[in-house]
């Protein structure tokens, strides 16, 4: 068994020994850490990944810097409710880079711009959030397909939900007290606010920034893009 192989096995064991753990020898109040626990080591798999990838610099530099970007963009919509570019700008770049380099984009812009916002046991869940919007996005663009403006409008809306739905359920399992259908519903239907404003929000960048954005992006991915040619073939 390579390297690579091996650590993706322990990590994958580990997740699962920490889920089994929280619901057997755990209880409400430890279960939240064990499960974020397990978020940290899914994150480390992804990020461990690179070595053992064929990326070369300019590609990990471009994802430093869109996640950079994507980060600091967040930044200042602060005082504006969930409201802030970061979301789109993670599912255009899945949908140029692929899935895993928008899931990378997405998992670091989190992390970025709560050094700026504010680190806490929340962070793993928006990095995994984030890294899930810009996987899908990936899987959606993995042959080169482009959505239609309004198309993607609508996916980056429904993203809004699905991120912060993804958030919610850190919140239900760590902090509503008891655990029960209702109190899971009146938990999601009390945050349906600003998973609304999130969505909307995420479809006016979407309609206002997709074309200029994607033609920019694409411009970088095809650069990147560099031909071998045999020794023999120059002779």
């Amino acid at each position: 068994m390579n390297r690579n192989k091996a650590v993706k096995l322990l990590t994958f064991i580990l997740v699962i020994c920490l889920i089994i753990a929280g619901y057997k020898y755990g209880n409400q109040n430890n279960f939240p850490i064990l499960l974020t626990l397990g978020m940290l080591l899914l994150i480390f798999l992804a990020y461990a990944n690179f070595e053992f990838n064929e990326m070369g610099t300019k590609e990990i530099a471009l994802i430093a810097s869109l996640s950079s970007f994507a980060a600091v963009a967040r930044v200042p919509f602060a005082s504006i409710p969930n409201v802030q570019p970061t979301t789109f700008l993670v599912a255009l770049s899945g949908l140029i880079f692929g899935p895993y380099e928008g899931f990378l984009i997405g998992a670091s812009s989190a992390f970025i711009s709560n050094i700026f916002l504010g680190q806490g046991p929340w962070t793993p869940w928006q990095m995994i959030a984030w890294g899930i919007v810009g996987g899908i996005s990936g899987i959606i663009g993995i042959r080169g397909f482009k959505p239609k403006v309004e198309i993607f409008a609508v996916i980056c809306f429904l993203y809004g939900f699905l991120f912060d739905w993804i958030m919610n359920l850190w919140h239900v399992i760590g902090f509503i007290r008891p655990l029960n259908v209702k109190t899971i519903f009146a938990a999601y239907l009390t945050g349906l606010t600003m998973d609304v404003m999130h969505a909307v929000g995420n479809f006016i960048f979407a309609m206002v920034f997709y074309e200029s954005f994607y033609k920019v992006l694409f411009r970088f991915k095809k650069r990147m893009k560099v031909e071998y040619v045999s020794s023999d073939k120059l002779n």
